[in-house]
């Protein structure tokens, strides 16, 4: 005879606790890209408004992909694709690494998050402009740059 009741405010407890707890869970998404590139040019090293220092360099991605129908191989049947990044290096240690260590034609892997930023373009117009942090890199290639 007590039993009853007592499940019954222990259920709508229960049930009441977990919605409360669901609430304050957070979701997770995700936001992150691997990149394997060759660097088209010398890093630059530039003082950005609000924060530190920040290496910038361009990788470039190549895909191919088979553009006929022909089951013979032939060279003019691939297709190819070229595509750039623009990568952010604020990381101070990984920033002073990639701005002394990476050089035009370098291998490099790049793993970070894709980000939006606006600027003024030189006839004051308003651009805006898809980034990548990095957040880690792998130097692939020998060479190091010399510096003068």
């Amino acid at each position: 005879m007590f039993q009853r009741p007592v499940l019954q405010v222990l259920h709508k407890f229960v049930i009441h606790e977990s919605e409360i707890v669901s609430n304050l869970v957070f979701k997770r998404f995700l936001n992150h890209v691997q990149l394997l590139g060759r660097v088209d040019q010398d890093p630059v090293m530039k003082h950005v408004e609000g924060k530190k220092q920040v290496t910038l360099f361009s990788p470039a991605t190549n895909e191919m992909w088979k553009s006929g129908d022909n089951e013979a191989y032939q060279m003019r049947d691939i297709s190819q694709k070229t595509t750039w990044y623009g990568i952010s290096v604020f990381q101070s240690d990984l920033r002073d690494v990639a701005y002394q260590y990476v050089k035009k034609g370098s291998q490099i892997y790049v793993e970070g998050k894709v980000d939006y930023d606006e600027y003024i373009a030189k006839n004051n117009v308003r651009r805006q402009a898809t980034i990548i942090i990095a957040d880690n890199s792998i130097f692939l290639s020998d060479q190091v740059k010399e510096k003068a």
